[in-house]
């Protein structure tokens, strides 16, 4: 007879964080798609479409933060389980894979309303495989990094772009007078049909062997070098340069910094095997 295995406790603080995780990005969803308990036609037209967006975005960066949590507060209590590992990824799915389609789908119109379907159902499959391959190889990742762009970074770098639509709408309509507003006038023309172009580029990194590295652990833990305080310095300039525009540019940069970084690197190695000869 085989014995099953039964899971007779789990651990309660950990589990509410990882649930408080999926419930974002149920709530993501049920923003943007209007539900009616949630958004009445009188409270809709006093935000305006731009700002539920906006907030809906908002919900998938307390979805990260409890993503954060959930792993943290497990560690210290001693309380990590295989139970809490795959009810992370069951989540996970929920906001990272499946509630950026639906932002996607609501920031632009730039492309058909079928291939922006395509690119969001591709996101989302590469983000359910992401999930998967790191729950398997979960014991063989280097602790110093990721192998593939992280879900959650991807789906935070469109829902950087979300929680500053409100601010591109203005953008895009008002006359620029100074470099952050002239960016955000750029910003905010190129966004449309950036948007699903980072999305599908998103969604091969995710599925990618490229590595990326664990920031916030590797800052934390004091394993400090010389690449973090340029980081830190990049950030601190983005911000005081271009303000609530620097959300979608810091994390673009996070997603698309080491891929061009390895293709420069095989183009230098190239170049100087060809001087060898």
């Amino acid at each position: 007879m085989k014995k099953r295995n039964r899971l007779s406790q789990f651990p309660l603080l950990p589990t509410l964080l990882t649930l408080g995780n999926g419930f974002c990005g149920l709530l993501c969803i049920t923003l943007l798609t209007k539900s009616e308990w949630l958004v009445d036609a009188e409270w809709q037209e006093t935000v305006g479409d731009a700002r539920i967006v906006s907030y809906a975005g908002m919900l998938l960066f307390v979805a990260m933060l409890f993503d954060l949590l959930d792993g943290q507060v497990a560690r210290l209590t001693k309380q990590t389980s295989d139970f809490g590992a795959q009810l992370d990824s069951l989540c996970d799915v929920v906001s990272f894979g499946i509630a950026p389609v639906y932002l996607l789908m609501t920031c632009t119109d730039a492309f058909h309303p079928r291939l922006l379907w395509g690119i969001g159902a591709l996101f989302a499959a590469c983000a359910v495989l992401r999930l998967a391959r790191y729950n398997v190889e979960k014991g063989e990742e280097h602790e110093s990094g990721f192998t593939g762009l992280p879900s959650p970074a991807a789906a935070g770098t469109v829902a950087s772009f979300a929680i500053v639509f409100p601010l591109l709408h203005q953008a895009g309509s008002a006359e620029p007078t100074d470099i952050p507003a002239r960016l955000g006038a750029l910003v905010a023309d190129v966004t449309p049909e950036l948007l699903p172009m980072m999305m599908f580029v998103m969604a091969l990194l995710m599925v990618s062997r490229i590595p990326y590295p664990h920031v916030f652990d590797e800052f934390f833990r004091g394993n400090r070098n010389l690449t973090q305080f340029v980081q830190l310095l990049f950030v601190l300039i983005a911000i005081f340069t271009v303000h609530e525009l620097a959300l979608p540019l810091i994390f673009s940069a996070f997603a698309l910094a080491p891929p061009a970084q390895l293709a420069w690197l095989r183009i230098t190695r190239r170049w100087q095997e060809a001087i060898a000869r």
